[in-house]
């Protein structure tokens, strides 16, 4: 990767030479497209730098994917659904279909509707607002719960550990 970042470095200086030595009318064309070269590289080396996109001051991406996402395994899930239609099934053995199975008894019905579709079939939480006709905000309130009780049920079960 410093090999990357230093050829970068040693382009945007020649790149720099290059159009400081352009001079004159016709050369402006030339001019123009060295600098848009050498703003390509210094973008890059900026990216390189610092690990993300330049020009994000607020560092949505990041956050979004190391603090917002839970990973789960999105095939065990799918494949305790009955009718799934977001991918392949995975074939769950007896105890961790029982053990979910289990953990999920203890929710709701709108809030296992809710988190199935959301966590098994893949659904948004706007798609899982209009198929079962409520708020999107209401799904989300129903998933966090369901994720809760989930959660509690799984760490806290002397039978499911």
């Amino acid at each position: 990767m410093q090999d990357l970042l230093q050829g970068y470095i040693e382009t945007r200086r020649m790149l720099k030479r290059m159009r400081s030595n352009c001079q004159g009318e016709q050369l402006a064309t030339d001019r123009q497209l060295l600098g848009a070269m050498l703003r390509e590289s210094e973008w890059i080396i900026e990216w390189l730098n610092t690990g993300r996109m330049p020009g994000n001051r607020r560092g949505i991406e990041r956050r979004a994917a190391y603090e917002r996402e839970k990973p789960i395994d999105p095939n065990r899930l799918q494949s305790f659904v009955s009718c799934s239609s977001a991918g392949s099934p995975v074939n769950l053995t007896e105890w961790e279909r029982y053990r979910l199975d289990d953990a999920m008894s203890e929710l709701s019905e709108r809030e296992k509707e809710c988190y199935v579709l959301t966590h098994g079939e893949c659904f948004s939480f706007e798609q899982t607002a209009e198929l079962l006709g409520i708020s999107k905000s209401s799904v989300q309130t129903h998933v966090n719960r369901a994720r809760s009780k989930i959660t509690e049920r799984l760490s806290s079960s002397l039978f499911l550990t």
